[in-house]
């Protein structure tokens, strides 16, 4: 069994240990009680959807050992891919960047 750390926590002392059922608990990960891919609709786990509601009662992704480095990697893609992209302000610039345009003008006739 791994010990708890950054990666693992089994908590048996929980009421509802294990949440899921697996034929052996001693590797049950706990650190994501809460799974943190719930939110996505295609999450890579095996979810059931019952009348419009997200089931995850037969996945036991984020619990698995190797459910850290899965669910740490799949956040990790879809924030790069909605992360917000600067807006081009004029001159193609970012929002909020220097617009080198500028410079050049308000120098001009102070020589």
């Amino acid at each position: 069994m791994p010990e708890n750390s950054h990666r693992f926590f089994r908590n048996a002392a929980c009421a509802y240990f294990p949440c899921h059922a697996v034929a052996d608990d001693a590797d049950f990960n706990c650190l994501f009680c809460f799974c943190p891919l719930y939110w996505l609709e295609d999450c890579g786990g095996s979810p059931a959807f019952k009348n419009g509601i997200k089931d995850c009662t037969g996945c036991t992704l984020p619990h698995r050992p190797e459910g850290y480095d899965a669910v740490l990697a799949r956040l990790r893609r879809e924030f790069a891919h909605r992360a917000p992209r600067p807006d081009p302000g004029p001159n193609g610039n970012p929002t909020g960047a220097p617009d080198k345009s500028l410079d050049k003008n308000r120098n001009k006739g102070q020589d």
